[in-house]
């Protein structure tokens, strides 16, 4: 797909990689616009089912943006480096149709933490640790609100005013991270045997069934179940719908026509 992150398929199951190990895969503006544009192809791809996040290995997931670059910005342009990215607050990956994996293979702050919350489930490396630095560097983190959802406000409130990073381990036990394995290559193993047993899913019911949970948490309980009816609607008049119980009852394999 790009220099800075490549997109690769095996079956219904793509992988997005960051590639900037040197960097401590900090986010560039190119990585940001290649992001971008993998997010767009996953949407356009109907092989796609589930979608598996990583980096290459030194140590980190990712270590937010670029501060080097986002300095020399400054001095040769006088801007701030969001004002040259497509996607600023990386709210693209939280719109994504298919379930994204988050394979975190080392510690993640800022940038990397945005890509974990706005993934849809996450495994991470023991002994990694991850938090919201932006504080220590007079930055910002309003895309921060969405984990009110997922941790509890005082821990949240710690990690945002302290800036403080905590141990994998805690924020697994908070929930934040379905499953912590002990070696990179174990982490991304979970994570792509949790993309292939979802791809092997009916892709309508698992696209509504991510919708209406995220729906949920922007509309609140009622109106957040009445906006998941709507969305399964299509589910229950579409042909999979059928193939599943006959499928069942024949002792087979569903095959599945996302329609």
């Amino acid at each position: 797909m790009g220099e800075d992150v490549k997109l690769s398929i095996d079956g219904h199951v793509a992988t997005v990689l960051i590639h900037r190990p040197a960097q401590r895969n900090a986010l560039s503006i190119r990585a940001n616009q290649e992001l971008f544009g993998c997010w767009e192809a996953v949407d356009a791809d109907e092989r796609i089912r589930a979608v598996v996040l990583t980096s290459s290995d030194c140590g980190t997931f990712c270590a937010g943006m670029d501060l080097k670059e986002a300095a020399r910005v400054k001095a040769e342009q006088g801007r701030d480096i969001l004002e040259l990215l497509k996607d600023p607050m990386l709210q693209r990956l939280r719109s994504v149709r298919k379930p994204v994996i988050a394979a975190m293979t080392g510690h993640f702050t800022a940038g990397g933490m945005v890509l974990a919350l706005n993934a849809d489930l996450r495994v991470g490396l023991a002994g990694s640790m991850g938090g919201i630095t932006e504080a220590r560097l007079g930055r910002g983190s309003p895309w921060a609100v969405p984990l009110l959802w997922m941790l509890p406000q005082p821990v949240l409130m710690e990690m945002v005013l302290t800036g403080s990073l905590m141990p994998i381990e805690r924020l697994a036990d908070f929930g934040f991270v379905n499953y912590v394995e002990s070696t990179p290559d174990a982490v991304r193993t979970r994570a792509h045997a949790l993309a292939t047993v979802i791809a092997a899913n009916a892709p309508l019911s698992v696209a509504a069934g991510k919708a209406s949970l995220l729906a949920g948490m922007a509309l609140g309980s009622r109106a957040g179940y009445d906006e998941a009816r709507r969305l399964h609607a299509a589910v229950y008049a579409s042909e999979d719908a059928q193939e599943g119980p006959r499928a069942f009852a024949e002792k087979r394999t569903p095959v599945w026509r996302g329609r």
